[in-house]
């Protein structure tokens, strides 16, 4: 009896023992594997969230906000939408009816700090089209042949699906951010900004107010299918508007009489048309040259880095010049862009005018250029008015900030070899008001484009390549969690 007890003892013993190793491993079966160990923080495929950004590109293509005359806040509204779906609530402040910006922010605490936040930017409207010019509908978000058409495809609905994109990621992996990130769609960029980011800066100050943002103006730079280099745009050229108007005696067209405006109008513009205005370097192109040069072939980096010296200036200049692009960053411009005169075919017309469209070097004064510009024309008949829509020239920002290295450090990462460089860029952005009040702005358009790319802004049939856009959305990602997100 002893023995048989012992014996049953032990039968139940090893039945509880299998038992027990099959409950484990049953258990293991059930639970997900990072459930086993310590908790990781929450994730989110960028990549996936790049595919929406692009559907998001596509709808706001397709809202309308051409300047003249905006309505922007149709697609802010769009914009709020998005937000709201992600439970992230977001203001509209109207600057006149139908026009106005749109702000939402992520908070690292109650008590914001505003010289830390990061203010991530990017406008509502585009320039207007003739879409007679387009092989496809301006506003149709169409994708053909791997890139995605549409007025503001580059500029700059694209940098505004980005940010969104990056915004909603932070929010979607519940980031610990260790400053606030505010989102910013603002209008009227392509018109002078009055209902927007002025007004934005004017009157909502304090729901903007940053250290830091991110906006349009640099450039990722594609050559051959490789990123050639990073512009960051660090200074831009300020825009200013000059009327030339030819005066003479109205007429039959049937005699043609010598004080004819639009003769006179055409010599004027001739002059001016072919007037140079000296190079003049600055601290930023300077190092964008420079670092430039590391980057070109061995002839043009030679002249590159000639530049700045005293015997072979000249002829540097010279060189670097025949490129468009270039030869706007090294000097003041002046573009004729528009012209009007007469009312009828058989008619001398009384008053001939024309528009100039000047690119000035930050702090150079605009008087001096008009008064050459009067002495080149040299004519009685001819005056000049400037136009009260001027900019003002801004500070640059410095390329010592955390922002800035961060930018550099990212770029070295996703674009191995490519360098950073920072740039001035010839055309006028959204930064200008916030550079005024000492935020550290950097211009930054993510997508890789090639200089063909760049130049159907403003242009017709604006394009982006598709893998270039979701390349850029991966890239500003990087460079706002780097920046803006504890490690």
């Amino acid at each position: 009896m002893g023995v048989g007890m012992s014996q049953i003892r032990l039968l139940v013993l090893g039945l509880c023992l299998v038992a027990s190793l099959a409950g484990a491993r049953h258990a293991s079966a059930q639970v997900p594997p990072q459930a086993q160990g310590p908790a990781a923080p929450p994730q989110t495929d960028i990549n996936k969230i790049s595919d929406e950004a692009l559907i998001w590109l596509q709808d706001l293509i397709r809202i309308n906000t051409s300047n003249p005359p905006g309505n922007e806040i149709v697609a802010a509204k769009y914009v709020a939408g998005v937000l709201q779906k992600e439970g992230i609530p977001s203001e509209i402040f109207e600057s006149t009816p139908g026009r106005g910006i749109l702000v939402a922010r992520l908070s690292v605490g109650t008590f914001p700090d505003p010289s830390r936040a990061l203010l991530l930017m990017a406008h509502l409207d585009v320039v207007g089209v003739d879409k007679t010019k387009w092989t496809v509908d301006p506003f149709g978000g169409v994708i053909k042949d791997g890139y995605l058409y549409g007025r503001g495809a580059i500029d700059d609905k694209g940098m505004l699906a980005a940010n969104l994109a990056t915004f909603i990621a932070l929010k979607r992996t519940g980031a610990r951010l260790n400053r606030d990130v505010i989102f910013l769609a603002e209008s009227d960029e392509e018109a002078g900004s009055a209902f927007g980011m002025k007004f934005a800066v004017e009157k909502h100050w304090d729901k903007i107010a940053c250290g830091f943002a991110l906006n349009e103006g640099g450039n990722v730079f594609l050559q051959n299918g490789k990123v050639q280099y990073v512009g960051i745009q660090a200074s831009e050229k300020v825009p200013a508007n000059v009327e030339v108007i030819a005066t003479g005696t109205s007429g039959h067209a049937s005699i043609p009489r010598p004080d004819n405006p639009v003769v006179h109008l055409a010599a004027a513009i001739a002059k001016i048309g072919a007037y140079q205005a000296p190079v003049q370097l600055n601290t930023i192109t300077r190092a964008y040259f420079e670092g430039l040069a590391k980057v070109e072939d061995d002839e043009t980096g030679k002249w590159m880095r000639a530049i700045d010296t005293s015997d072979r200036q000249d002829h540097a200049e010279r060189i670097i010049s025949q490129n468009l692009f270039w030869n706007a960053m090294l000097r003041d411009t002046v573009s004729p862009t528009m012209l009007q005169a007469g009312i009828r075919v058989n008619v001398i017309p009384p008053v001939a005018k024309a528009s100039l469209n000047i690119r000035l070097l930050p702090g150079n004064p605009l008087e001096p250029l008009v008064a050459k510009l009067k002495d080149i024309v040299n004519d009685p008949q001819i005056r000049f008015e400037v136009q009260p829509d001027g900019s003002e020239a801004a500070p640059s920002s410095t390329l010592e900030s955390e922002l800035y290295r961060t930018i550099v450090k990212t770029a070295e990462t996703e674009f191995p070899g490519a360098p950073s460089v920072p740039m001035m860029s010839t055309w006028f952005t959204d930064s200008t008001p916030l550079r005024l009040r000492s935020v550290q702005a950097y211009g930054l358009v993510p997508f890789p484009l090639t200089d063909s790319d760049l130049g159907k802004m403003h242009s017709d049939d604006e394009r982006v390549p598709v893998e270039s856009f979701r390349t850029g959305v991966v890239f500003l990602y990087h460079v706002v969690t780097a920046f803006a997100v504890s490690q």
